[in-house]
């Protein structure tokens, strides 16, 4: 009986392909914008995760706090407080740490032949290039011994190597920073855009001592990056750095400190759960077209009852009991949801493509909302069809037969 009802249901759809188009219809659009939309959200959460793990893996980032001038506090990051002597101790006495890499960095104007550019240049240790995950494209990085004779040498991101050098190669040649020499000893390898936008290419690194005593004139640096040596003990190195600085800098039981000290896994926590929540949204504001595909199978189906009215009581005039006529409209109902649920899937998947191919943004397409939405557009196949089903198979078989 159960396969003799799937038979005459495709029948009943078939005969009838426009009405059943339209019917699907709304189930199709909803599903395929279930997937879409949540593709678009994973790939927006992917990209962001990707981002904060391109910065670095298990990176802690310390930074100055806020001065403060006759009782007025200023921006965050506007301390000198931080040092050298900071980071080595650091490196030294605060267990679970890997790398650690202090930074200072300034807007300059570079100059090579008659190409210029304007671009951040970030002072900096060899430590660097671990902690940051970054990585050379050719040439070499800068060494302990750039640092410790305050050289005159820099490393280059690709963006500022395509705007002085063009096509040449701009190993070994000269870029003047703010009317200073310094001679191009490699190229980093490309990162594309951070999260926010920023060009992570745009970029000179020199010596740190060099950045400190030959072009800015400070002794203080602006940030320390931490590479915990494993994902198990960043709260244990965060805490770590928290106590000695606090101690090195003579800050006492309820002082605020004159630093900060940032976990970036808890910043990638906060950035994953915000985009999770943002999928959720798009995801069900698409799922309201599979609640309208349903009110559209409804009232397709109490027309197919009034049409079928006849056929209905001769089914019963035969002997067909209430749940033979009740599983034949709802198994009718469920064909609908399960082609039109397919369908959709093709279509979501198609328009993921299309999206991530055309417009550029990165989809990703996973098979929990496929699995979902399939799940969803069959249930409220069977949800919607119920009530035309109930209704068909309480037709008294009397007043059936007199229908004209």
């Amino acid at each position: 009986m159960f396969w003799e009802s799937v038979k005459i249901a495709l029948d009943a759809l078939i005969s009838n392909k426009l009405r059943s188009i339209l019917t699907m219809l709304g189930i199709i659009i909803g599903v395929g914008a279930v997937i879409a939309m949540v593709s678009i959200g994973m790939g927006v959460r992917e990209k962001v995760s990707s981002s904060i793990a391109s910065l670095g893996s298990n990176l802690i980032i310390v930074t100055p706090g806020a001065a403060s001038s006759s009782g007025v506090r200023q921006a965050a990051g506007s301390n000198t407080t931080l040092s050298l002597k900071d980071a080595q101790a650091i490196a030294k006495e605060v267990a679970g740490v890997g790398a650690v890499a202090p930074s200072v960095s300034k807007q300059y104007q570079l100059v090579a032949g008659n190409m210029n550019w304007n671009s951040g240049v970030q002072g900096t240790t060899p430590e660097y290039l671990d902690v940051r995950n970054l990585s050379m494209q050719a040439g070499s990085f800068i060494t302990n011994e750039d640092v410790d004779s305050r050289k005159r040498v820099a490393v280059i991101g690709a963006t500022v190597a395509s705007n002085l050098f063009d096509n040449t190669n701009p190993i070994g040649q000269s870029v003047r920073i703010n009317n200073a020499p310094f001679t191009v000893i490699g190229v980093l390898a490309s990162k594309g855009q951070s999260a926010g936008g920023q060009d992570q290419d745009d970029t000179v690194i020199i010596p740190i001592t060099t950045a400190q005593e030959r072009m800015m004139g400070i002794t203080y640096v602006q940030a320390i990056s931490v590479q915990a040596a494993n994902a198990d003990v960043v709260d244990q190195v965060q805490d770590g750095i928290t106590s000695l600085l606090r101690a090195r800098h003579g800050i006492a039981g309820d002082k605020t400190d004159d630093f900060t000290v940032r976990n970036l896994a808890s910043v990638m926590a906060t950035a994953q759960e915000t985009t999770g929540t943002i999928t959720m949204l798009l995801g069900s504001i698409a799922a309201i077209s599979l609640l309208v595909g349903g009110i559209g199978i409804m009232n397709i189906m109490l027309v197919s009852v009034t049409e079928r009215t006849r056929e209905i009581g001769i089914r019963k005039a035969l002997g067909a009991r209430f749940s033979n006529i009740l599983m034949q409209f709802l198994i009718e109902a469920v064909v609908i949801g399960v082609i039109g649920g397919a369908i959709g899937i093709a279509l979501g998947i198609g328009t993921s493509f299309a999206i991530s191919s055309f417009a550029g943004w990165q989809t990703v397409i996973t098979p929990t909302p496929i699995i979902v939405s399939f799940a969803f557009s069959v249930g409220i196949g069977l949800f919607f069809g119920l009530y035309p089903a109930r209704k068909a198979a309480l037709l008294n078989p009397i007043d059936a037969l007199r229908y004209e």
